[in-house]
């Protein structure tokens, strides 16, 4: 593993939270490589796969133009791993830290754009998410677009995320597989929550109820698998990502 460049930058970390992610990382680490700006580290977190999520990883590492490190988080759970690594991340000297999934296809804009949002408006990041083009046609990915225009809406109107509940910023939809934060920030409202689910709306609030300084960054595009609609079918589908816009506790169906 190589050492991060030198380059006088707010030191950027890249955390990807993965579970039997072993037919789809490839395509992460690739879209990753691809990168305009490769000066971060890459942090893998490994939640206890059974699969070669990991071995692919570390052998990733082997050419990579940047660093990168694999952890494992043996406590299951998306918001285990990802707190595990955001502090792992912190306690290396990150300041800055993006997260996507192991099932994602950032753009090559990505990390870039990050650091630019971050630099420009220091706090929370929300990126924006696309379907992956590679596993639906154009229905499907407008069904996507759909459910989390949807769920971003359904959201914004729910009486429990109103200010009056001592929140100091709007709500609006926050993928966890498109996000950057500050590592300050990240500190200050205690991390990413490791229970319950769904812990990317949690974490949200936790930012809302601590400042303002949150924004949404467009050119941070992320495509998103969009795997549920094919295995779970559009209602049930429709209804995880309602209880992620309308913050009622829901469990992955994965």
């Amino acid at each position: 593993m190589s050492a991060a460049p030198a380059t006088g930058r707010a030191p950027l970390w890249v955390i990807v939270p993965a579970y039997q992610e072993e037919a789809r990382i490839g395509d992460t680490l690739t879209a990753l490589a691809r990168q305009h700006d490769h000066d971060f580290t890459l942090l893998v977190v490994d939640n206890g796969s059974t699969d070669r999520t990991a071995e692919l990883a570390r052998a990733f590492a082997a050419s990579a133009p940047f660093p990168v490190q694999v952890l494992v988080e043996p406590e299951k759970g998306v918001g285990c791993a990802v707190d595990t690594g955001f502090r792992h991340a912190v306690a290396r000297g990150a300041r800055l830290l993006a997260r996507t999934d192991a099932d994602c296809v950032p753009q090559p804009t990505w990390t870039a754009a990050a650091r630019i949002a971050l630099t420009e408006a220091p706090g929370l990041v929300c990126g924006r998410i696309l379907a992956r083009r590679d596993e639906h046609g154009p229905l499907g990915r407008a069904g996507f677009r759909l459910l989390v225009a949807t769920a971003a809406g359904f959201g914004r109107i729910r009486p429990a995320h109103q200010r009056r509940h001592g929140f100091l910023a709007p709500y609006r939809m926050h993928a966890g597989n498109n996000m950057a934060v500050t590592a300050e920030l990240y500190l200050a409202v205690g991390g990413m929550p490791r229970r319950p689910s769904p812990t990317d709306r949690a974490f949200l609030n936790r930012v809302r109820r601590h400042t303002t300084a949150i924004s949404r960054c467009r050119a941070m595009v992320v495509h998103n698998s969009t795997r549920r609609l094919k295995a779970y079918g559009v209602l049930t589908t429709a209804r995880w990502y309602l209880d992620r816009g309308s913050g009622r506790h829901s469990t992955d169906p994965r």
